[in-house]
């Protein structure tokens, strides 16, 4: 698997933690979009798109199965990021 494609809108509310919307395209054929761009405590981290559950909680709709591909999607993530305008 490989991200061929990483697109990256910073977002500028006061006071919010979110930094940035990403989309990312997979192999040129897979789509995943509203991937969140957070600033925590510890720096810039991703969040994967989720819904809310009839119990208030939220779950993720995608995310990597694995630690290394979560690093993967975050470092090409943050790396468009920081390039962008």
């Amino acid at each position: 698997m490989k991200i061929t494609s990483v697109t990256v809108r910073k977002v500028e509310k006061e006071e919010s933690r979110m930094k940035g919307i990403a989309s990312i395209l997979l192999d040129d054929c897979f789509a995943v979009h509203d991937i969140r761009i957070i600033e925590g405590d510890k720096g810039l981290f991703i969040a994967m798109p989720s819904r809310k559950t009839a119990t208030g909680g939220y779950r993720d709709i995608a995310h990597p199965i694995n630690q290394d591909v979560r690093k993967m999607f975050e470092d090409e993530i943050l790396k468009a990021y920081k390039e962008a305008e």
